[in-house]
């Protein structure tokens, strides 16, 4: 935000109320906000979302006769981004246009800074011609100097030459290359800043397709040359220490890079496909977890379930979802509500994907032995209070997390099923023993992940479809008379809910920009919290299919994913289309 002199604020202020995009009601609000906390009247304005950030850079610049130019979708020519180097543009918060004849346009938040517009024109030795805008624009430029992907390809033209000497066997030499590396670099940078899950470098019968997911979307960045393909994938091999001359099988390995501050663990897997070798690389940003349930998205009655499940002192708490759903980070939230001196706490992974002080944390490896049946065995000669298994994946593993659930354990773990309800048909697929089930399962939580809407954004009425969906789905959650709004937003965990048989409701979506595409910004929760009640229990012993358990559980007040999407939709959290997308096959 710009420096204003009283008179350029007292012209902005009357600029915006003429164009009716400042009420009276806000300027209030935000002027006691502002001579509360002593923060800049307009920055207040600006982070409670009374004015837009774009508009207010427009109205500043109109106001002090600057000219004004939106760069949240605009994407700058390397060469000009050069003109200025990258610390010096961050020190101003400058950035460079386009050369127009002798001048270089550059876009600033404080334009009428003419110390810095002297300072930028002497070092560069050329005039400027000067534009304003907003911080999020200039931000979106500078984040280009950090992602510039052309590097990618100055890398792989560059190692085109050294294919052949690839096909001879000397790879090793050829991935130590600097073009190489700075390519993987600068792909993984990319990923890192993109907040990507993990990367996937596919190998085409003729080009090598790179692929990031983001916010659990693969979205294609960029196509290399098939040539490169060879040292690419053993500059990975090398740093994740599998073989280079193995192309015949799988191979799983992992290293750890350092982007900016943040500390990145990566997780590799090799496998041999048609044209060559596919590797996946899975991120995990250990800054970037809070493993707090509240802020991963559980509330209410769910949120009541589990940590019901957890004070137990013995039984098994199952998670439930696909791949990629969260599963993982929904046990290591369980373990840190749990964590304490008195509770010896062992774990068996495959990866540890998140250190935790506290916890005793074993790495499975199965070269030397070292699986999750034969670790469980020797976890329980430790004598732990509770245990967490990474994933039931056999028949064996079961059996013994059964036993150890059975035998005064408190159990941890996963499985792969498509809802809460799944899990019991899926124990009973692995042999186990219907009274066994009923007696050692406590909850059971069904997750996926959906995209968040980006804090720009837009609010609009439901349509007659999307509000029949609303009413379907949880117009008999929904309270019915305003004095029962309070009581039951209270037990659903979310705040002011509408009432039911509205002819509309408050939906939001997000604006599609570079940063946010399609309106989206990073992920929530949708949860469905299973408590095995005597009931359930009744119908496990039964052999009950799951959608006999599901119904059940539902009468008994589960809020399934499909509700709790709805839920979070009308919060502003996400939209009914993405919940739509992620619970199709839910119920």
């Amino acid at each position: 935000m710009p420096l204003l002199t009283d008179d350029i604020q007292k012209h902005l202020l009357d600029l915006l109320k003429d164009e009716g995009l400042l009420s009276d009601a806000d300027l209030q609000a935000a002027q006691g906000e502002a001579d509360k906390t002593n923060v800049p009247l307009f920055t207040v304005l600006s982070n409670q979302g009374a004015l837009d950030d774009e508009l207010l850079a427009h109205a500043i610049a109109q106001v002090s006769g600057v000219p004004y130019v939106n760069l949240t979708n605009s994407i700058i020519d390397q060469e000009v981004l050069s003109l200025i180097p990258s610390d010096v543009a961050e020190r101003f918060m400058a950035v460079p246009l386009a050369e127009v004849q002798n001048r270089l346009a550059v876009a600033m938040i404080d334009a009428n800074n003419v110390q810095a517009v002297d300072f930028l024109s002497n070092s560069i030795q050329r005039p400027l011609k000067v534009f304003m805008a907003s911080e999020a624009g200039i931000r979106h430029v500078l984040d280009q100097y950090k992602t510039d992907l052309t590097s990618v390809d100055v890398a792989a033209k560059a190692s085109q030459e050294d294919s052949a000497a690839s096909e001879n066997g000397d790879i090793k030499t050829i991935v130590q290359d600097s073009p190489i590396s700075r390519a993987l670099s600068t792909i993984l940078e990319y990923a890192v800043k993109a907040r990507a899950s993990d990367v996937h470098i596919e190998p085409l019968e003729k080009s090598l397709k790179i692929r990031c997911r983001i916010d659990g979307v693969l979205r294609e960045i960029m196509q290399l040359p098939k040539s490169i393909e060879p040292a690419l994938v053993s500059r990975i091999k090398i740093l994740s220490e599998l073989k280079i001359d193995e192309h015949r099988v799988p191979q799983d390995g992992q290293f750890a890079v350092h982007v900016g501050d943040k500390e990145v663990d990566l997780r590799i897997a090799v496998s041999p496909v048609v044209w060559g070798e596919q590797v996946v690389i899975r991120l995990l940003d250990k800054s970037g977890s809070s493993f707090d349930l509240e802020e991963m998205g559980y509330a209410g009655r769910s949120l009541r379930a589990i940590r019901k499940g957890v004070k137990r002192p013995n039984g098994m708490v199952l998670t439930s979802g696909p791949t990629g759903s969260g599963k993982s980070t929904s046990l290591y939230a369980l373990i840190k509500e749990i964590k304490d001196d008195t509770v010896n706490i062992v774990t068996l992974e495959d990866p540890v994907e998140y250190k935790m002080d506290g916890v005793n944390q074993i790495q499975v490896n199965a070269e030397v032995g070292l699986t999750f049946a034969s670790g469980l065995r020797s976890i329980l000669r430790q004598d732990p209070d509770v245990v967490m298994v990474g994933e039931i994946r056999d028949s064996e593993t079961a059996n013994l997390a059964v036993q150890a659930a059975l035998t005064g354990h408190l159990v941890f773990s996963t499985l792969h099923t498509n809802s809460a309800a799944g899990v019991l048909p899926r124990l009973l697929d692995m042999n186990i023993e219907p009274f066994l089930i009923a007696s050692t399962v406590n909850t059971i939580i069904g997750q996926r992940l959906v995209r968040r809407v980006a804090k720009k954004r837009d609010a609009y009425w439901s349509s007659p479809i999307e509000t029949q969906n609303i009413l379907t789905t949880v117009g008999h959650l929904l309270p019915k008379t305003k004095e029962e709004v309070a009581k039951v937003s209270a037990d659903l965990g979310y705040k002011d809910l509408p009432l039911a048989g509205q002819n509309a409701y408050t939906l939001v979506k997000g604006r599609d920009t570079p940063a946010t595409p399609h309106g989206y910004s990073g992920r929530a929760g949708l949860y469905e919290v299973m408590d095995v009640t005597e009931e359930i229990q009744n119908l496990i012993t039964q052999r009950a299919t799951s959608a006999e358990i599901q119904r059940k559980a539902v009468e008994q007040g589960m809020i399934t994913m499909r509700q709790d999407g709805y839920l979070k939709a009308l919060q502003g959290i996400t939209t009914l289309e993405e919940v739509n997308r992620v619970t199709s096959d839910t119920q």
